[in-house]
Order: structure tokens, then C-alpha cells, then sequence
């Protein structure tokens, strides 16, 4: 019997892209593998926003795989608080399996250092590495941080890291094709490109909801609301977007913003300066009670900050959003931007930070509702997982 290791910061029932990821695609795999290879799964507690709470086993055993979460420190999401809890995470993992022995190990990660953490067991029990990238750390790094010291120093020693990483790599899958041009260089690895996709629960939480009920309206009939749920951090920049666009739009729209994160303290703070009322801070909730949220909603929101590394991402968010027939106010430039434009019809594109745009495509926004049939279909979670698992077992 083969044995895996898969290594992911977040996995059910923490609230996040990576968990979402994760969660199905490990119960896939382990389905795909039984009789074949048991699966050790390393993640930590919930613990992606400080103002939800979810219990979940240190320890579980579930047929063919187990799943070890690792307490980590509480965090406010900002750099020095993930700092250590990586470094937590990191620690405890090399010693629950030094000594243990597996044929492959595959790593999902967004801050590369899950991956380092894959690299550096991998290479100590000289196994093929699968690598999940979903994001380029050294590309958001370079446009968060401030010029300085620490920019210096951190840059440099992310970029050696990486370079570690990738090209001890057998395959790397990238969320985003935005990201190939980034890894032209490494020629070891096998690459695939599966993306996230539509999760079963969004497109059954869809299926009661007639098209009779989709009605068309100017929306200068009645004050609508826009609802954006997920992380609220430098990367999403809501504090730059939110509190202006608010203003300009007082009287027809109104915001609901449900989540946390580190930029949650800039973004009320803009609010408060500016006097804004017509925006409501709403604590994360689970998934199927955000479902009854955006059923509720006129408007479903995703923005990213105006960052040149956030050109070559693809939100998870957007896959989600799409089942709902609600139109998609999205904020995306690049590869992600191109995606809305040519994937979801019903969607109100602006660049990033660009509140005078949003405004006006609003305000000459004719209203409706329509079914993203084809979006749901080519993207559905079950059918991108069956087919990473199948990349994945050719190591084994």
C-alpha cells in the first residue's frame, strides 16, 4: 500500500478558498486511491478569521485517510502574526513525520512556504513533489510591502525559496494560466492549469430558484443592495473602493460586507471618516447561510487591489458568485478581468479601485437577473477534482 502526504495550511471547517479547494479534492483523492494508497493530511484549526469560530478533531480517521490539525497561534491576519503561525505550522509538521515514510507528496499553496515545507520532505525521502500554486507569494509580496529594510531582506530570501521549490518539482498545477509566463523557467515539472471551479452546494442552492422570479427593473426604483462576503485584507483593497463608492451611490445602494481580515480596520476607519451609513459589517458565516445572503442580494461584489501581481490571479470567489443569477459587480484587470469578460454575462467590469467607473456603469445599469448555465457546467468543482486526482495518482 502507497502512501501520501498532503500538506494545506487551510481544509474544512475553516471558511477560505483553500479549505474549499482542499476539502473535496483530498476526499476524492482518497476515494480514487482506496485499495491503492492511504493519505496522511497535515492542516492546522480553523483559524482563518479571528471572529469565527468552528470546532473541529486534532485528530480524525476517515477510511483511507487521516487529517492532523495543528493549533496555531490566534492571528489578526497580519504579516508578523502568519509569520508565526507558519512557523508553527511548519515546526510541527517536520516533527510528526520525521521518520515516517511516503511515495508521494503533494503541497496546496499560496504563501509558497506550504510548499517549501512539501520541497523539503520531498527531497529528504527523494519522492516525487505534486505541487498546488495558488498564488505567487513573491509577486504580492513586492507590491504590499513598503520600500525598505524589510523589503529587502524578505524579497531576496523568497525569491531563493522559491526557486528551491519549484525546481525540485515533478508537477505543479497553477490555479491561474495568468501565472504560466512566471514559471517559463522551470523546466523539471510537468504543468497542468486546473482552476477552481463551481462547488455542488452553490449549484443546488441554485436549482429551486425559477426564471420566472427574475424580474428586470431600472434601479433607480429602489434602493439595492450589493453583497460582498470573503477576506477583508490589503488584497481585496476594499478600504479604497467601498467607503467612495458608498458615498456616490447613497440613496440607491446599499453595501453589505461579511467577513474579516487584516485591511477590516482601514476599511471601517474609511467609513467613519467619511460618514458613510449606507454600509453594513457583517462577522464571516457559514456557507450555507451566506448562500441565503446572496439569494437575498440585488448584487454580488468581488474586487482585488489595483496591484500589478493581482493581474495574473483568478479568484475563487468568481466561480461561486457566477451560479447565483444575480449580476456580478467585479473589480478585476488582467488575466482574471478577461475571464468575467468573456465567461460571465451579467457582469458589471471595472478596473480595480476605479470608484468613478463603478459609479457610472451603475447608474446606467438597466437591472436583471440571468442563468450562467455554460459557466456552471464547464466549471463544475466535481469535474475539475476527478481530473487533477488522475495527474496526481500518475506519481504513485
Amino acid at each position: 500500500m502507497k502512501k501520501i502526504l498532503y500538506l494545506t495550511f487551510y481544509f474544512e471547517p475553516d471558511l477560505c478558498a483553500g479549505s474549499f479547494r482542499n476539502s473535496p479534492l483530498v476526499k476524492e483523492l482518497a476515494s480514487k486511491a482506496k485499495g491503492k494508497a492511504s493519505i496522511d493530511v497535515f492542516t492546522t484549526l480553523p483559524n482563518r478569521y479571528s471572529s469565527f469560530n468552528a470546532e473541529a478533531s486534532e485528530f480524525e480517521q476517515r477510511d483511507n485517510y487521516t487529517i492532523t490539525r495543528v493549533a496555531i497561534p490566534q492571528h489578526q491576519s497580519g504579516m508578523k502574526d502568519q509569520i508565526f503561525s507558519f512557523k508553527k505550522y511548519y515546526s510541527t509538521v517536520k516533527k510528526l513525520t520525521k521518520g515516517k515514510k511516503y511515495d508521494l507528496v503533494v503541497a496546496s499553496s499560496s504563501r509558497l512556504f506550504t510548499a517549501y515545507l512539501g520541497h523539503t520532505i520531498a527531497k529528504k525521502l527523494n519522492v516525487p513533489l505534486y505541487l498546488d500554486i495558488r498564488d505567487i507569494f513573491y509577486d504580492t509580496l513586492e507590491d504590499v510591502l513598503e520600500d525598505g529594510l524589510i523589503k529587502k531582506t524578505a524579497l531576496p530570501l523568497i525569491k531563493l525559496l522559491e526557486k528551491r521549490t519549484f525546481s525540485s518539482a515533478s508537477h505543479i498545477n497553477l490555479i491561474s494560466e495568468g501565472f504560466k509566463p512566471y514559471f517559463s523557467n522551470y523546466k523539471k515539472a510537468d504543468f497542468s492549469f486546473f482552476p477552481n471551479g463551481v462547488d455542488k452546494i452553490f449549484l443546488e442552492a441554485n436549482e429551486d430558484i425559477s426564471i420566472d422570479d427574475l424580474g428586470l427593473s431600472d434601479l433607480s426604483d429602489q434602493v439595492r443592495t450589493v453583497v460582498y462576503a470573503g477576506n477583508i485584507g490589503e488584497g481585496q483593497g476594499l478600504h479604497k473602493v467601498i467607503p467612495l463608492a458608498a458615498k456616490g451611490l447613497e440613496g440607491k445602494i446599499k453595501f453589505i460586507i461579511i467577513g474579516d481580515g487584516g485591511a477590516k480596520g482601514k476599511l471601517e476607519n474609511e467609513l467613519k471618516r467619511l460618514k458613510i451609513f449606507n454600509v453594513e459589517l457583517r462577522s464571516p458565516v457559514k456557507r450555507n447561510e451566506l448562500i441565503e445572503v446572496y439569494k437575498n442580494a440585488d448584487f454580488l461584489f468581488v474586487h482585488l487591489n489595483n496591484f500589478k501581481a493581482f493581474e495574473k490571479v483568478l479568484p475563487s470567489k468568481i466561480f461561486e458568485l457566477a451560479t447565483f443569477p444575480k449580476p456580478l459587480i467585479a473589480g478585476l484587470a488582467g488575466f482574471a478581468g478577461n475571464f468575467v469578460k468573456n465567461n460571465i454575462e451579467n457582469s458589471i467590469l471595472f478596473a480595480p479601485c476605479d470608484v468613478e467607473s463603478l459609479i457610472k456603469q451603475l447608474n446606467s445599469y438597466t437591472y436583471k437577473q440571468v442563468r450562467r448555465t455554460a459557466i456552471m457546467e464547464k466549471f463544475k468543482r466535481e469535474t475539475v477534482n476527478r481530473e487533477m486526482v488522475e495527474s496526481i495518482l500518475k506519481y504513485i
